[in-house]
């Protein structure tokens, strides 16, 4: 049995609330910061009139441990255009931080450790029997295509998100899954 550390966000109860049927996609993303603590400081900052903030279901640390922030009857604020029927699993890396619009920096160079992968790989088989209609998988790189003027010169523009990155092994993680790698719809 996967060990999951619940650790709900203080604004959980205000996230609308869904049936498991409802979820048919999952987002990886990369949390573009240091470690842990600090993506559980970004994620418990409010940003919406709601009270609630931006973050992912699940955190999973580079050794491995997996952290549960929203629960998947809950719709959380992940990826622009895609929550309603998704899940975004957040895996710590420091992607381009801390200069993520610099269009110097645009290069993510993090590998993706074997235990945190090995984690994502049993976490995504444990979705699939929890949802029954999970059949789709992206990164938030192929689903949030919006560019934005760098932070070093504003008439060059840069991605929005990048993550999950070059560095993310789609192959390794693809493999058994029974999901289907989608991007967005130009």
């Amino acid at each position: 049995m996967l060990t999951i550390h619940d650790q709900p966000l203080p604004y959980v109860a205000k996230l609308p609330e869904r049936p498991a049927s409802a979820v048919t996609l999952v987002v990886i993303h990369c949390t573009e910061l240091p470690d842990l603590a600090m993506a559980r400081e970004y994620g418990e900052r409010v940003l919406y009139e709601s009270g609630a903030g931006a973050s992912g279901h699940y955190y999973i640390d580079r050794d491995g441990s997996i952290y549960r922030y929203v629960p998947g009857t809950r719709v959380a604020n992940h990826v622009r255009g895609h929550n309603p029927p998704s899940i975004g699993i957040e895996l710590v890396n420091c992607g381009r931080y801390p200069n993520w619009f610099d269009s110097h920096q645009q290069i993510m160079t993090e590998p993706y450790p074997a235990a945190q992968i090995a984690a994502l790989r049993a976490l995504l088989a444990q979705l699939r029997s929890e949802y029954p209609n999970l059949r789709e998988i992206a990164g938030h790189e192929d689903l949030d295509t919006a560019r934005v003027p760098a932070s070093d010169d504003p008439h060059r523009e840069v991605a929005r998100k990048l993550d999950p990155g070059p560095q993310f092994p789609w192959a390794e993680v693809l493999a058994g899954s029974g999901l289907k790698r989608v991007h967005a719809h130009a």
